[in-house]
């Protein structure tokens, strides 16, 4: 007899090797919950009392109430004391339908040595790669993955001394990498097959790209374009489109705007580009077919000091976080020239708010240089992002999700510390 002893838990696996036990109480203790099929051992078990404990009826205690319908030992009735809604409730009768026992979680996968700021994966000759800028080691990464080992190991690395961004783009099965530099100017490079090695093969105008912060890359009814948001208070954000030679300067966007994030976003089937800066709100360009360049249409919300805009889709819904490094950071609805404001959230030293999608969730993480990742999911019924966990990620510059079909991963490159994989993963409760 085990009642009556003021237990407040029973280890996992606690009747191992009592094959032969038939009569069991564990009543009148302080038993909240009983770990899954803790039970099961019991073989030959006809009689089992939990009577008098404070059981709580959550995720826990299911396993109970599926094991109570299923086995032939008789068990006298036993009730929930909490939550609320089941207090008194008969354990065996709970409805558990109502029970939404799965969640997801994100556990390190790898950690990769090294800091970095920037990250993009590609595709080529069927192989996944990714693209790191890291300007502590004066290069730009390419990582391969290991399909056999499952995680990413080195595999090139292209001279950059003061690299910011490195954007793969793959152009009629040829690799090219836009490297964009703080100091020293901004290059392209090519993957040269017949030597297994990356191969300078264009220079970036100095006069237009002085100071970069980010890049985009796009196909617009056929043809590549890359876009290089320059920061400085001379330069200019510019559009560049491929030809059979290589790409060429297409159109001056925005200059002298100290511009720091341009998001590329196709809305109602046309392509628009947003761009940030830090001396106005962000500004909407809208592709002109005829003409083929980019049109100014508008701005986003009236917010000032906003160093990203990120979108995201949800059933069609089209929405935009909006990342401040000083003030409240927000997510707007999208609807046409009109912009809702949906949520606010407190973001000190905020460098980055990337929404990312995984396994069919919506999630969205706020990184700051002062505190730790906040991994926020979308709450669709109240049409906002809701706290989910905390990740200790120190200075993080993206979320960026790896396309893998067995995997779900998602690499946050960091500007203080190690960058690290993580791996969503189901977790039954």
């Amino acid at each position: 007899m085990l009642n009556s002893n003021k237990f407040t838990r029973i280890g996992d696996n606690a009747f191992t090797g009592l094959s032969h036990l038939q009569y069991l109480s564990l009543a009148n203790n302080h038993l909240q919950t009983l770990p899954r099929d803790i039970f099961k051992p019991l073989d030959i078990l006809s009689d089992l009392d939990l009577r008098g404990n404070v059981l709580i009826c959550d995720c826990k205690i299911k396993w109970l109430v599926e094991w109570m319908e299923s086995t032939n030992a008789t068990v006298p009735a036993i009730y929930c004391s909490s939550p609320a809604q089941y207090q008194g409730q008969k354990i065996r009768d709970l409805p558990l339908k109502e029970f939404d026992c799965i969640t997801t979680d994100f556990v390190v996968h790898q950690v990769l040595p090294f800091q970095s700021v920037s990250a993009e994966p590609f595709i080529y000759s069927s192989d996944l790669y990714m693209a790191l800028a890291q300007p502590s080691a004066s290069s730009c990464s390419i990582l391969k993955w290991d399909y056999v080992e499952r995680k990413l190991r080195d595999f090139d690395r292209i001279p950059a001394h003061s690299a910011v961004y490195c954007k793969p783009i793959v152009v009629e099965s040829q690799l090219y990498v836009v490297v964009a530099q703080l100091f020293g100017g901004s290059y392209i490079y090519r993957w040269d097959t017949n030597v297994d090695k990356f191969i300078k093969i264009q220079d970036i105008d100095s006069r237009k790209i002085r100071k970069p912060n980010d890049i985009e890359a796009f196909q617009i009814e056929g043809d590549w374009y890359f876009v290089i948001a320059d920061s400085s208070k001379a330069g200019s954000t510019s559009l560049y489109s491929w030809n059979q030679n290589g790409f060429y300067s297409h159109q001056a966007l925005h200059p002298w705007h100290r511009d720091t994030d341009v998001e590329y976003v196709e809305n109602d089937g046309k392509p628009r580009l947003i761009i940030s800066s830090s001396s106005q709100a962000p500004v909407i360009y809208q592709w002109n077919r005829s003409q083929k360049q980019f049109v100014q249409q508008g701005e986003v919300a009236e917010v000032m000091d906003v160093q990203m805009v990120k979108h995201f889709k949800v059933k069609k819904e089209n929405y935009l976080c909006l990342s401040r490094y000083i003030g409240d950071s927000k997510v707007v609805k999208w609807e046409g020239l009109r912009f809702l404001e949906l949520q606010t959230l407190p973001s000190r030293g905020s460098m980055v708010m990337q929404p990312f999608r995984v396994a069919q969730r919506q999630y969205m993480a706020l990184g700051s240089d002062f505190s730790f990742t906040h991994i926020y999911l979308w709450d669709e019924e109240k049409q906002k992002f809701i706290k989910f966990q905390e990740l200790s990620v120190q200075a993080p510059r993206a979320f960026c999700t790896i396309p893998l079909e067995d995997m779900n991963l998602v690499l946050v490159p960091s500007f203080k510390a190690n960058t690290l994989v993580y791996r969503h993963i189901v977790v039954d409760l």
